[in-house]
This record gives C-alpha cells, structure tokens and sequence, in this order.
C-alpha cells in the first residue's frame, strides 16, 4: 500500500465494548498507509473490545481521555459496538474531544454506532451520514441527511453501516485522512460568546 499517511498521527477513541474488528482492521489499514495510531480511552490502561456478543481481547490504552488533545492529533477514528459510544456519549471529556477535531477541520471516520457520539457533540446536523440503521430516526432527529449505503462522505467526515463494510470504509478514510487539513467549516458545538469592545467616551 502506498504510504499515504507518513507522518500523520492518528487518535482512536473508544471505551469498552467496541466492537473488535471496527477497531482492528482500520487501525492495520492505517499503519499500513504510514500512519501512528494510539488509542485513546477513558478506560484505565487497557480496553476492552467485543465480538458482538462475546468478550473478545484487552488493547493498551496508549493515551489516557483525560489527558488527551485533538490537537495533537491529524485525524480521529470512531469504533462502533452498541456499549463502546453508549457509555462515551455520557462522559464531556468525550465529546469535548471528539468536537475539537470538527472545530479545526480535521477528518473523522466513525463506523457502526460510533454515530451516537457524533449526535452527542452536536456535529451531525446538515451533513450526509450512514450507520447502523437503528439509529437512523436518532440522526434524523439531529438534523443528519441519513442514507443507507455501505460508505458515505461529506465535508471530512466518513461514515459506514456495520463490519461487512469495512474494507470502503477504510479505502475512504485513508483518502480523507491523507487529505490536506480542511478549512474550519462549522463553529464549536459549545461556542462561547463574543465579547464586545467597551466604548471609550470621547475626552
């Protein structure tokens, strides 16, 4: 594979209950294309990662959520699973994170239920998305164009249905991640008002 992605470093945030494979063979994929990839969890030194219904293998947590800064990173990687966003939708520091990648312009891919987290930061509205179709009327709901189809692009932001779609999933978001660094195209989900100039009374 070329190496489209030397030098990037990408974050994989996920807590437990991922599902296995939406972390793995996108993670391998990026490697492959060059990148550094840590995963970043709110779980303590290792998190745990599913195979739909059974437990599957622990994987070391190489940055600590609390700790954690989007800008440090190029990119951000969004596993699915049903328990992995459930839990990181309830933590801010999650969400906190998860924004500031949208804030700066810098690409996301999210797979399977990962969606939920996006709904959470307020960064869906108005944009073409994809999921898991259970959370299809929750997308809606958020202002989200959803379409059911295996991959789906729009401003930077990849998204894909569930496992059988990860090998476009993984051609796109190598294609995104690889892209140059977009412009800011929205404001924060949590934008904090301007403050006006005092005026100064002619002397």
């Amino acid at each position: 594979m070329e190496k489209k992605l030397t030098g990037k470093k990408i974050a994989i945030l996920v807590a437990n209950g991922f599902e296995q494979v939406e972390l793995t063979e996108p993670r391998a994929a990026l490697e492959e294309a060059g990148a550094i990839t840590e995963i970043v969890s709110p779980e303590k030194q290792t998190v745990q990662g599913w195979n739909h219904d059974e437990r599957g293998e622990a994987y070391v947590v190489a940055m600590p959520l609390d700790q954690a800064r989007s800008a440090d990173y190029d990119a951000l990687l969004l596993p699915g699973g049903v328990r992995n966003p459930d839990r990181l939708r309830t933590l801010m520091r999650a969400v906190e994170f998860t924004d500031g990648f949208f804030v700066t312009g810098k690409p996301v891919a999210a797979i399977c239920h990962a969606t939920w987290l996006l709904i959470e930061a307020g960064v869906v509205k108005g944009k073409k998305i994809t999921s898991w179709p259970s959370l299809r009327t929750d997308l809606k709901n958020a202002g989200a164009d959803w379409v059911d189809r295996a991959v789906v692009v729009d401003h930077g932001l990849v998204t894909s249905r569930k496992p059988a779609d990860i090998p476009l999933f993984t051609q796109k978001m190598i294609d995104e991640f690889a892209a140059r660094r977009r412009e800011r195209v929205r404001k924060s989900a949590h934008p904090r008002k301007a403050v006006e100039p005092l005026s100064v009374p002619n002397s």
